[in-house]
């Protein structure tokens, strides 16, 4: 590597740094030498120094660049791959593996021998290893003249450069510039500035000898003060050895006192935390004495006794669930204790047991303190017996956590005692809103089917008799929800229903010898809600064991008054089930609400039935079906269910009710002497009439259909019973027709024998107006045989009929003046004459 290049790595990368290039090598990535870059060894030009090897790249633009580096220390190990000297590859253990190829072998050699030389002066542990590398390069003389590979003065040259190559400073740069500026003829005269630098350089000789010579009394006295220098270095040196020993001996005593010191700290440490265990459990399993007399003498007559009472118990409940380690629980100073706590437990256990009993039992007997309403329809409320309760809230609780059998009979007994209290109120309530109904002797549930005549019905309760019943079971509804709401409340907190316990049945409580503990298992979120829900419900349905059997009696008692009781009945328990706050209250209408739901349904599949066997009277006359003209006083009744929140019940029944009756209609118009186009006319005009009066929307369909149903059947039943008046008239006109249909011509049809001029005159004779006018007399008297007056369709038809005579009178004149033009030949009456044929008959009847 050329001394240019050096100096340029020097002056253009580190020098920057305040770093001295030590050693340099031209290498490439082994398989990539096509990419090549310096790796050099670098050293800080001030104290401490530091050693570093770092890759030089030269860019596209011929700039020397820092790619990375690595400290020395990050050496592991320096792979030449074989002892051959020839060998151009070679690799560095740093932070991986990085395998190089040098540009030459001399280079190779002086890059490994010095970082050889640099880990041996900066490495003191854990220096890397040099492996595949000759010895001699790993040796102090590696580099001398005496190497065979140095030997060249080039090479001594080279390693000269790369070994103690150092930059000038800026002085001697100025002094330099002096020199060469006092022989301005040193570039054009090269050999003139040799003999002047020559010349120079033996004038300096010279002095540098007298120098020496001028200095040899001060080198001997020098070397003397050296001699004492090193005889005071070895006294140095073995004072040094002295307090080494003596050191070294401290140290093996102090570790001796640092293995003391640490088991004197496990000590301490153990000693603490025991005593912290023993405080613990004297702290945690302490009764003091005046809590022990407490629950001994349990006072529960007077509010100073009962406070002390709950202290006491929290105080034990505390101490038997302390938590224990399980080698503790092995003293039998703790057995004991915890076995003395369990007597003093079982005896308080019973006393509070007896003195909640007999409050139970007494307050079985609580008359309420709810005023009576002036119609006799009340429930009394008990808030007194939940006042008077609450004070042994916490007590109960602390009998929920420590003796769960006890909990289960003293809610037992309270249920017991408070149902017969409900019990008691709730027939008191339910007997007086039956009476407020007033059965009047009915011992069957009334028929009112839309299929039925009307005086076949047997009972039609009054829109007051109806208000008046739907008055009264909103009054017991209402009654019953704040009894009920205050009683689930007192019961979810005095007994706590709503925390699972922690001796139920999911928790094992052991107390065999050494071991008393509690194992609470957990239950899942939802299982545990489950759970809470179910206990309340339990206890509600035991306190109100009668509500649903009263509640059915009295929904029964309205049924035998009115047969729509169904419609009106969903409607209240509709809204008692949104508004009712009790869960249990809620959840018992909303069990009746489904009951009454199905009672709709059969009410609503009886009324359809009753369509299907619908069986007419045997009269003159068909006129309006019963099931169409009951329609308007069941919608009257069904109005309340059509107006509340259930009206999607009744709209899809209502749906498949008028789809029955349009079916039925046309079937049962079909078992009657009455033609059936005047059945189903007069039934699907009234049914259309009836449902654009009601206007009940989701019915919009049916009354569209009822109204297409209806215009068919009049169309059917004029074509049919009109027929043609003027018949001979019509076959006269059909064979001319036929004929012009064979192909002859309209203007020629006259000139056929039998359908001449003079024919037509013929048969237009025999219609004069007074006959026509007798022809529809007899008619009218035929529609008004057929037509009934609930229809009322009369003057209806007979418009109708007008319509056509004149339709057809006009297509008669049509086919005069085609066939017949210019023949002044025209019918004996006129459309004017047939309006007052039509009018004056409608006047007359």
């Amino acid at each position: 590597m050329t001394s240019t290049l050096i100096r340029a790595l020097q002056n253009e990368v580190f020098e920057p740094n305040e770093e001295r290039l030590i050693t340099c090598c031209h290498v490439s990535k082994n398989l990539k030498k096509k990419k090549t870059s310096y790796l050099c060894l670098v050293s800080t030009s001030s104290l401490p120094y530091s050693v570093s090897i770092v890759q030089v790249k030269q860019t596209d633009k011929q700039v020397l660049k820092k790619k990375r580096s690595w400290e020395l220390a990050e050496l592991k190990c320096v792979d030449g791959y074989n002892d051959s000297y020839d060998t151009h590859e070679f690799d560095l253990h740093l932070d991986k593996i990085y395998r190089w190829v040098a540009s030459n072998p001399k280079e190779r050699h002086a890059f490994i021998h010095n970082l050889w030389k640099q880990v041996s002066r900066h490495i003191l542990k854990d220096k890397p290893t040099f492996k595949n590398v000759p010895n001699n390069w790993i040796t102090e003389d590696a580099m001398t003249p005496e190497n065979k590979y140095v030997a060249s003065p080039l090479l001594a040259l080279e390693n000269d450069l790369t070994e103690d190559f150092q930059a000038i400073t800026d002085k001697e740069q100025e002094d330099l510039k002096k020199l060469i500026s006092g022989c301005e003829f040193a570039i054009s005269n090269a050999e003139g500035f040799m003999e002047v630098l020559s010349r120079d350089l033996s004038l300096l000789d010279g002095e540098n000898v007298q120098c020496v010579l001028a200095s040899e009394e001060q080198v001997e006295s020098l070397m003397e003060q050296l001699e004492l220098a090193i005889n005071e270095a070895d006294k140095l040196e073995d004072q040094l050895d002295a307090y080494d020993e003596i050191l070294c001996h401290v140290r093996d005593t102090m570790e001796k006192m640092e293995k003391k010191n640490s088991m004197i700290s496990v000590v301490n440490t153990n000693n603490q935390k025991l005593m912290h265990d023993l405080e613990n459990v004297i702290t945690k399993l302490d009764l003091c004495p005046e809590y022990q007399k407490t629950l001994e003498d349990a006072d529960f007559s007077t509010r100073e006794g009962l406070g002390a009472v709950v202290k006491a118990a929290e105080a034990l409940k505390v101490a038997m669930n302390t938590n224990i380690d399980k080698a503790l629980l092995q003293m039998c100073a703790i057995q004991e204790q915890r076995k003395k706590f369990e007597r003093y437990k079982e005896k308080f256990s019973r006393s509070l047991s007896r003195q909640l009993n007999n409050l139970f039992i007494h307050y079985g007997n609580h008359n309420g303190e709810t005023e009576r309403s002036s119609d006799g329809l009340f429930l009394p409320q008990h808030n007194g017996v939940h006042k008077e309760l609450y004070a042994y809230t916490e007590l109960m609780h602390w009998m929920k956590a420590m003796d769960k059998k006890m909990y289960e009979s003293l809610k037992e007994v309270y249920t017991s005692s408070l149902g017969k209290l409900y019990d008691r109120d709730l027939r008191g309530l339910f007997n007086a809103a039956r009476e407020k109904i007033e059965a009047n002797g009915n011992v069957s549930t009334p028929t009112t089917l839309i299929g039925l005549d009307r005086d076949q019905w047997t009972l039609e309760t009054s829109t007051q008799d109806r208000q008046r019943y739907d008055k009264v079971l909103e009054k017991v509804l209402t009654q019953l929800e704040p009894v009920f709401m205050q009683e689930q409340q007192f019961c979810v907190k005095f007994f706590q229903l709503d925390v699972i316990s922690p001796t139920s049945k999911n928790t094992q409580t052991t107390l065999d010898g050494a071991e008393f503990q509690e194992i609470e298992i957990i239950l899942p979120t939802k299982k545990a809600e489950k759970q809470l829900d179910e206990d309340v419900k339990n206890m509600m349905s035991n306190l109100f064991s009668c509500l649903k059997t009263e509640l059915d009696l009295l929904i029964d008692h309205i049924k035998k008054q009115d047969s729509f009781y169904c419609m009106y009945v969903l409607v209240r328990l509709n809204q008692h089930v949104m508004s009712a706050q009790s869960s249990f209250l809620s959840n018992t209408f909303a069990s009746q609400l489904i009951e009454v739901k199905r009672s709709v349904d059969q009410f609503m599949q009886q009324q359809i039935d009753s369509i299907k066997e619908c069986r007419m009277a045997k009269k003159h006359k068909c006129g309006i079906l019963p099931y169409v003209s009951n329609l308007e006083v069941f919608a009257v009744n069904a109005d309340c269910l059509l107006k509340s929140d259930r009206k999607a019940d009744l709209e899809k029944w209502y749906i498949r009710l008028l789809d029955t009756m349009l079916e039925y209609i046309s079937v049962h118009a079909a078992d009657h002497k009455t033609p059936p186009q005047v059945v189903k006319m007069e039934n699907y005009h009234y049914l259309y009439s009836l449902l654009s009066q009601l206007k009940i929307s989701v019915l919009d369909t049916q009354r569209k259909e009822a109204k297409q149903k209806y215009n068919e059947a009049l169309h059917s039943y004029v074509t049919l019973y009109f027929g043609r008046p003027l018949e001979k008239l019509n076959t006269f006109f059909e064979g001319v027709q036929a004929r012009v249909a064979s192909g002859v011509k309209a203007s020629e049809v006259s000139y056929q024998l039998a359908y001449s001029k003079q024919e037509l005159r013929k048969v237009i004779n025999q219609y004069p107006g007074s006959t026509v006018k007798k022809g529809l007399e007899s008619l009218y008297r035929k529609v008004e045989k057929h037509l009934s007056e609930e229809g009322n369709l009369l003057q209806v038809v007979w418009r109708a009929m007008q319509e056509e005579f004149i339709q057809q009178y006009k297509t008669l004149e049509d086919l005069i003046q085609q066939c017949y033009p210019g023949s002044m030949i025209n019918l004996e009456f006129t459309i004017e004459d047939i309006l007052t044929f039509f009018s004056d008959i409608a006047r007359s009847h």
